[in-house]
């Protein structure tokens, strides 16, 4: 297996995805665009998605033109994507919205954004093109040229709250000023395999603000498990492996209980939720409360799916590299789950951050197949 390239973590965009920063940001209902500033897991409020009639219609135009006619703000807030392995068909788009950083510092998390997202397909180079000595290429001539392209979309995220009830709360969440309480995704129905530009309108007071979020590739991660394929085998440690020194398979304080099984022992006879994170090391905020998720889920479903938590690098040192359990299943970036059904198969896979009513409706799909 070639070598993994160093693992990003999905909010910045996320790395790109979940330390990337791709998010779509935006504020709505405030007196400003960060009014209503949440730092606390326990305070981000779930707002369903706004309508699409409350953001502009593209109305055939290209993205360059849709900006031009309807964006009169500079964006004051910052966005970061949250994931960036992405398939034909209907995906999540998951994202963080925050005030910029000064001095140094990060920026406050914004909970109560209206952002929706439109993208364009970049063009492909028409077969046999060849660039000119002097000029930057054809690729940078269809990054160009995609501005011109017919904007699609608008695609109104949703926000969905990352709370925890308090005995799931780990202090690697409640200690963190940084640490995330919402997530905003959108659902993106990306046509065909390729690169695509996506662009955020974020509503702000006086109007609408734009924020380029980049490129995202389409169909790039072929190894990743998908939905409907059969589940890796992998071996994961156990509390039992590690004598009880639990602090060896979780960076989470204290340590989370998800490791009661080995994931061998189990897969094709049982469901499984396995969640890839490091919530001391990840580059984001969101690593921390996912595990706070996970770790309330597997109450909530004591005996009915077995919960694995598989932490991201070697003796929990970056500097020694990813698990090899990180490498089998082909993982870009975290948090990352896969729900596994009994026969091995993968039910659902998520990058990025996901709250408890996500984690819910995946864990009651993968007991029920």
């Amino acid at each position: 297996m070639a070598p993994m390239r160093a693992l990003r973590s999905a909010p910045g965009f996320l790395c790109l995805l979940a330390c990337g920063s791709l998010l779509l940001a935006g504020c709505g209902g405030g007196s400003s665009s960060t009014s209503q500033v949440n730092q606390s897991a326990e305070t981000g409020q779930s707002r369903p998605a706004p309508p699409k009639s409350s953001f502009p219609a593209t109305e055939g135009r290209s993205l360059k033109t849709l900006v031009e006619d309807e964006v009169k703000l500079q964006p004051s807030v910052k966005i970061n994507a949250s994931a960036e392995v992405f398939y034909p068909g209907t995906n999540r788009f998951p994202f963080l919205v925050s005030e910029k950083a000064t001095a140094g510092k990060e920026g406050k998390e914004i909970t109560d954004a209206e952002v929706a997202l439109y993208y364009v397909e970049v063009p492909k180079p028409k077969p046999g093109a060849k660039s000119k000595p002097g000029n930057k290429g054809m690729a940078a001539k269809a990054q160009k040229g995609a501005w011109e392209e017919r904007a699609v979309g608008p695609f109104p995220a949703r926000i969905e709250t990352l709370a925890t009830e308090p005995p799931y709360q780990g202090k690697t969440t409640t200690e963190n000023p940084d640490v995330a309480s919402v997530v905003y995704s959108a659902q993106i129905p990306f046509p065909n395999e390729g690169e695509y530009k996506v662009v955020a309108l974020i509503k702000e007071k006086g109007g609408l603000a734009r924020k380029p979020l980049g490129s995202v590739q389409v169909g790039e991660f072929e190894k990743i498990p998908r939905p409907g394929q059969k589940a890796p085998l992998i071996q994961t440690p156990t509390a039992q492996s590690v004598d009880g020194n639990l602090a060896k398979l979780s960076t989470r304080v204290p340590p989370d209980t998800m490791n009661q099984v080995n994931y061998a022992d189990v897969l094709g006879k049982e469901p499984i939720l396995l969640l890839f994170t490091t919530p001391k090391f990840c580059q984001s905020r969101v690593c921390g409360p996912v595990v706070d998720v996970a770790e309330q889920a597997q109450h909530e479903f004591e005996g009915k799916a077995n919960f694995i938590h598989m932490e991201i690098y070697n003796d929990n040192d970056p500097s020694k590299g990813v698990r090899p359990q990180v490498r089998r299943f082909h993982l870009p970036t975290e948090p990352w789950l896969f729900a596994i059904n009994r026969e091995g198969v993968v039910s659902a896979a998520i990058e990025g951050a996901f709250g408890t009513k996500l984690m819910h409706k995946t864990v009651e799909r993968v007991i029920s197949e």
